[in-house]
């Protein structure tokens, strides 16, 4: 079987009512799951790869969304410093019934979206990511 993913989403765009609860909770646990995603930063927003975050100007609307672990050990760290950041716990890590080796952990941020970071088990990638070359502004 083969999975192909990474071809449905542009981004992911959330609107928070605290921005700087936000980027406490997503530094933490992005950075959990995979320290080489940068961040970017404006006065009003900010981004890692596909996941874009400004301040709401109207009620936030609740979503799930998931980031993808090397290791159960990478999910494990998701959850603790989650937990640290001011993520509350919506399900401890461990294995999840939805496939075989689906191993998961779930957080809420500081606006109630359900953030999750799972591995799969044991695969290999035909790339380590998607390079898109384009003449951004800075």
């Amino acid at each position: 079987m083969q999975l192909h993913l990474g071809r449905l989403f542009d981004h992911v765009h959330l609107r928070v009512a605290d921005m700087a609860a936000s980027e406490r909770f997503y530094r933490a646990v992005i950075g959990a799951v995979n320290p080489d995603v940068a961040f970017r930063k404006t006065p009003h927003s900010f981004s890692a790869d596909e996941l874009y975050i400004s301040a709401a100007d109207g009620p936030v609307s609740h979503v799930h969304i998931a980031f993808q672990a090397k290791d159960e050990a990478a999910v494990k760290r998701f959850y603790e410093a989650g937990v640290a950041a001011g993520g509350r716990d919506n399900g401890a890590p461990g294995l999840r019934d939805y496939h075989p080796g689906y191993y998961g952990a779930f957080l809420l941020d500081p606006d109630g979206h359900n953030v999750e970071a799972v591995f799969h088990g044991a695969a290999e990638r035909s790339a380590p990511s998607v390079v898109i070359t384009a003449d951004f502004p800075a």
